[in-house]
């Protein structure tokens, strides 16, 4: 089964630009860095990847899940000590707290979209708390498509990633910690109704198991592959690159674990 975003790939316009932000402000160490790509280490089991390019970059949106009981320290470094500004709902808010779910948005240089949230249900202590923005896990990635209903059964139908919040415009479609945001090109995103632009991007999603391996082989059948090796399989979909690789670095039950829906 999916069981996590094990890495997500972004273009960006500056190298530097994107190292004062994650490394400098966020504080997420840096893996590796090359003259056209660096790779910052968000969580022991998770990258973030950004290769240099020369084009207009489409802005992605993507979420951390942080701990429900340091939301407020979170959103404090963020303002006070990183210096980000948040980004504001149509009434003024800066964050939203219903008692459940609390969450925050801010943007890099390049003007991806960015959340931090926490939920009241995930258990805190099932995973590590990383660098001063306390991050679990990279939680969601949004895919704006034409034909959301398509999408998302394709990734339901396909590689049994659970549905949740179904509408025509907006689903979760969610396997293990990982929620993709399926999202019709013509629903903005909150809070500041950004355009849903199809970012170009390689979304990494990683599978826990002995039988993974042969999983990942039947699921090339009927797929535009871009690419397959000892680890995994590339998929090309709706101009999205999509990833699916063999991981034992996370245990198949961490939905379990965290006590997920």
């Amino acid at each position: 089964m999916i069981t996590h975003v094990a890495d997500l790939t972004l273009h960006t316009v500056s190298l530097d630009g994107v190292r004062q932000f994650y490394n400098g402000l966020l504080g997420l160490p840096i893996a590796s860095e090359t003259a056209s790509e660096i790779r910052f280490r968000v969580t022991p089991f998770t990258t973030l990847t950004f290769a240099e390019t020369y084009e207009p970059v489409a802005p992605a949106h993507f979420a951390f899940e942080v701990p429900w009981s340091s939301f407020s320290d979170v959103v404090a470094y963020l303002k006070r000590e990183a210096g980000i500004p948040l980004l504001r709902w149509p009434d003024g808010r800066e964050t939203i707290d219903d008692g459940t779910l609390a969450n925050a948005y801010f943007r890099d240089g390049d003007g991806h979209l960015l959340e931090v949230s926490a939920h009241r249900y995930v258990r805190e202590d099932a995973l590590p708390q990383n660098g001063p923005v306390k991050i679990l896990y990279l939680r969601e990635v949004g895919f704006p498509v034409e034909d959301v209903s398509a999408f998302r059964g394709w990734l339901s139908g396909r590689f049994g990633m659970k549905l949740a919040k179904v509408h025509d415009d907006f689903t979760f479609a969610i396997g293990g910690t990982a929620h993709a945001v399926v999202v019709s090109k013509r629903r903005r995103w909150i809070p500041i109704g950004m355009l849903a632009l199809p970012p170009n991007m390689t979304v990494t999603f990683g599978l826990s198991g002995r039988d993974a391996p042969a999983r990942i082989r039947a699921w090339a059948e009927g797929e535009t592959v871009l690419s397959a090796d000892g680890d995994g399989l590339t998929i090309l979909r709706d101009g999205y690159r999509i990833r699916f690789a063999a991981k034992t670095d996370v245990p198949a039950d961490i939905a379990a674990r965290l006590h997920l829906p």
